[in-house]
């Protein structure tokens, strides 16, 4: 059924749909909305869940990993600082192979305070052990969500569904939500293989000795690698059943004959395409890439579909201080045997746009320097008679 959503509404539809036994979350901007649905499905007996209001993220992320090692499909989310608050907890459900899902509605990092999207926090978590997907609409929040549930469940890892605070949670979209009947038919009931169950002592989460801690990383680093078949193998399944994809790992744009490639995650690439038309219609030989799974990272899809480019440039809205851009580093990496020149622009931080006409100049302004290894920022105002867009850090 097509309904107009606000993301976060989607988003708690979805979840709803998904059957989860267990809602736990403490209210951040911009993730409230989602759980104020939630809670009020609860209420009005529409999901039939244990509703938990955290006195923190901290208690929330312990409450959701408590309740799916006692064989509950759970749920939470949060933004920003909440996420951070978690961090331990993260790193223990991913360590625990815990079947979990959460939702960052990314926002900015302070100190100072912002309220506004980038993707600083999910990034600042990266090596935590989670899968991350981030999605473009609202429409594919809510499917990836659904999705989301099939990986963690198969795979016995936990899922971050990243989508951009207010640009996608308080932004109004058609959404097409499926029927209970199909999303049951998609995602099988719950079962967690190592329930804790008093007729069957064992421990979970138990000490580890030197002799063994890093067999346990090794193991945990694989099956985040193996993840990747199974998020491809899925969201395939599930345009064959209701007749839409997520795109998989990666998903390109315009990639024939393209010899500069733009590529980004999140809301941002519905205004990077729009470019890649305009300029295609100028005659330039430009693509687009959209990275939709960053954990794991795909290399082996980006190097398959960049053979051949002339030059990329990543847009990305997180910063690692004193580093530069994450997403180019690793891009950097896995075509490092190619040698393709691979340009990062770090941009809309705080919320700041980057609109179709900065992207247009990034394009324009951008060329492959020395080591590649320059960074770069984007800026909002387009002038040509003033500062340019595009300047060197």
């Amino acid at each position: 059924m097509k309904r107009l959503l606000e993301g976060s509404q989607a988003v708690a539809e979805a979840v709803r749909l998904c059957r989860p036994q267990v809602v736990a979350a403490y209210p951040i901007t911009p993730q409230t909305h989602i759980i104020e649905r939630l809670a009020q499905h609860v209420a009005d007996g529409e999901l039939k869940a244990e509703f938990i209001n955290a006195e923190s993220e901290f208690g929330a992320a312990s409450i959701v990993l408590g309740a799916v090692v006692g064989g509950a499909r759970a749920f939470t989310a949060t933004a920003s600082q909440g996420l951070l608050l978690m961090t331990e907890v993260l790193y223990n459900i991913a360590g625990l192979r815990l079947p979990l899902v959460m939702v960052c509605a990314n926002r900015a990092v302070g100190a100072p305070i912002n309220i506004f999207s980038d993707h600083q926090d999910s990034m600042s978590v990266r090596d935590a052990g989670w899968i991350q997907l981030y999605v473009e609409s609202n429409q594919e929040a809510a499917d990836t969500l659904i999705q989301a549930y099939r990986i963690a469940e198969a795979c016995e890892l936990p899922v971050m569904v990243c989508m951009d605070g207010f640009l996608l949670t308080h932004t109004f979209e058609p959404v097409d939500l499926p029927a209970q009947v199909a999303v049951d038919n998609f995602l099988p009931p719950f079962h967690f293989s190592r329930t804790l169950d008093p007729a069957r002592p064992m421990t979970l989460g138990g000490a580890s000795e030197v002799d063994n801690y890093q067999e346990y990383r090794v193991a945990q680093h694989e099956a985040l690698e193996n993840a990747s078949a199974l998020i491809e193998a899925f969201d395939a399944e599930f345009g064959e059943q209701f007749a839409r994809t997520c795109g998989g790992l990666v998903q390109g744009y315009c990639l024939d004959g393209a010899q500069t490639v733009l590529l980004g995650m999140g809301s941002l690439m519905g205004a990077v395409r729009d470019v890649v038309d305009k300029l295609r219609a100028r005659g330039e030989a430009v693509g687009a890439l959209r990275l939709r799974c960053f954990r794991p990272f795909p290399a082996s899809a980006l190097v398959r579909l960049l053979s051949g480019v002339q030059r990329i440039i990543v847009l990305e809205k997180a910063i690692s201080i004193g580093a530069g851009g994450i997403v180019a580093a690793e891009l950097r990496a896995a075509l490092q045997q190619a040698g393709t020149p691979v340009e990062g622009v770090v941009g809309g931080l705080g919320g700041r746009d980057l609109t179709p006409d900065v992207i247009e100049k990034i394009f324009q302004e951008v060329t492959p320097d020395e080591g590649g290894n320059t960074l770069r920022f984007a800026s909002t105002h387009v002038s040509p008679d003033s500062k340019k867009e595009v300047d060197n850090g």
